[in-house]
């Protein structure tokens, strides 16, 4: 399965461009959005993931925002693991009285650890409360996708992502191995994350493996 990530600036273009797509990651660190405008995008009848990452907005206007999605009808919220306690803890209690699934989502944007450190990190984000854990790491070498990959022979719900150009093979093989989905982009120069596969391409590469 796969999940556009989609970054437009406005409500208007965000609204636009999900009348194409029926499961969608919105993120609203990257819009000029307010709370009220909020209800009209996660109140459509779609699948739809609400991120607000750290940097554009502080923690009180993300924790608006993220509260706003989940009580319109986000279907996931993602939450960094290393976000402080309390701004975590808040936004997991109201998403799960809302039952809106929470992944609990870990980044290194420096290298992939050892196994163990990985498999920490998967076993902390349940800890914190996760329905789904995502571990996103940057890729340097094929061992890193290996070892990636590697963490889904854990029976619990887990994305793994690649980050960088050597770490797109495991966006294309982690759903077929049982990852629940899988980030794309709406089209080359709008990634949302390094590496990150345009949904056209990943379709054909999908379709193309399932087919052998």
């Amino acid at each position: 399965m796969i999940c556009v990530s989609i970054a437009e600036s406005t409500v208007s273009k965000c609204l636009e461009v999900l009348e194409n797509f029926d499961f969608a990651e919105i993120r609203l660190d990257q819009m000029s959005v307010e709370a009220r405008e909020v209800k009209k995008i996660f109140s459509l009848p779609k699948k739809l993931v609400a991120t607000c990452r750290p940097g554009p907005k502080d923690d009180q206007m993300r924790k608006t925002l993220l509260t706003a999605a989940i009580a319109a009808g986000a279907t996931f919220v993602d939450i960094e693991i290393d976000a402080e306690a309390g701004f975590r803890e808040e936004i997991i209690k109201i998403a799960k009285e809302s039952k809106c699934k929470v992944i609990i989502s870990y980044h290194n944007h420096e290298k992939t650890p050892k196994r163990t450190e990985l498999k920490h990190r998967v076993k902390s984000c349940f800890a914190a409360g996760a329905d789904i854990a995502k571990i996103a790491c940057k890729v340097c070498s094929p061992a890193d996708n290996a070892r990636l990959i590697g963490l889904l022979d854990e029976a619990c719900p887990l994305i793994v992502t690649g980050m960088r150009e050597k770490g797109k093979v495991s966006r294309v093989i982690a759903p077929l191995l049982g990852s629940p989905f899988t980030y794309a982009s709406l089209q080359t120069g709008k990634e949302t994350a390094p590496g990150q596969i345009d949904i056209n391409t990943l379709r054909v590469l999908l379709q193309r493996i399932e087919n052998v």
